[in-house]
């Protein structure tokens, strides 16, 4: 019966990512038909994406399942989920975009180029979860349901911006010190940490 109630447990952190992966499309779904009350549905279903983010590595890691499979995927599905929630955004504020679209094509780019010389060194894609990042994660759900409410953001927009090309230019810094793939490096120092083949410390929240 433990063993039974054990294997359901273990399955938490990857109902909480395809929870998340749901939640992106529907968010496309209500923002494309703009049902009642569609913008405080979606800031809702944003936060709860979040916090399934953050629960399913706290959950894995406490349930001692968390591995590289896993946290490639709930990268993949990070990625998917805020792409979805960005077209509903696009959606619902196009003309925001369509101002600001030169600082979101730079962003995109540099977004993609992690992925790029992620794949050309390791052949894997991005999974460092830096806690840069994951602050920067936290900007990005601020700016978007400002975006998704008032179809304007400025100041918030800016700090989204610069601090999203700054934790990309620390992963690209971290693909690149590295020897080989790993997955949760906590910032540009734990990667030297890591080359010189010392042991670093990982955060039981937040990494794995």
């Amino acid at each position: 019966m433990k063993t039974e109630s054990r294997k359901y447990l273990n399955k938490i952190p990857i109902a909480l990512m395809y929870t998340r992966l749901a939640l992106g499309f529907i968010i496309v779904s209500i923002s494309w038909f703009q049902i009642s009350s569609f913008r405080l549905i979606i800031v809702a279903l944003i936060i709860l994406g979040v916090l399934t983010d953050i629960f399913d590595g706290i959950i894995a890691r406490k349930l001692n399942v968390s591995s590289q499979h896993l946290r490639r995927m709930d990268s993949l599905i990070d990625q998917v989920f805020w792409i979805c929630t960005l077209i509903g955004a696009f959606i619902i504020c196009e003309d925001f975009f369509k101002i600001n679209y030169l600082k979101l094509l730079i962003l995109l780019t540099v977004e993609g180029l992690t992925y790029v010389v992620s794949f050309i060194k390791f052949k894997k894609e991005v999974a460092t979860h830096a806690i840069l990042s994951k602050i920067w994660t936290l900007t990005i759900m601020a700016t978007l349901i400002q975006i998704i409410l008032s179809c304007n953001s400025v100041i918030l927009f800016d700090i989204c911006f610069y601090l999203g090309i700054l934790t990309r230019i620390e992963i690209i810094a971290i693909i690149f010190i590295l020897k080989e793939w790993t997955n949760d490096v906590p910032s540009f120092y734990h990667a030297i940490l890591l080359r010189q083949g010392k042991q670093i410390k990982r955060n039981k929240l937040f990494n794995g």
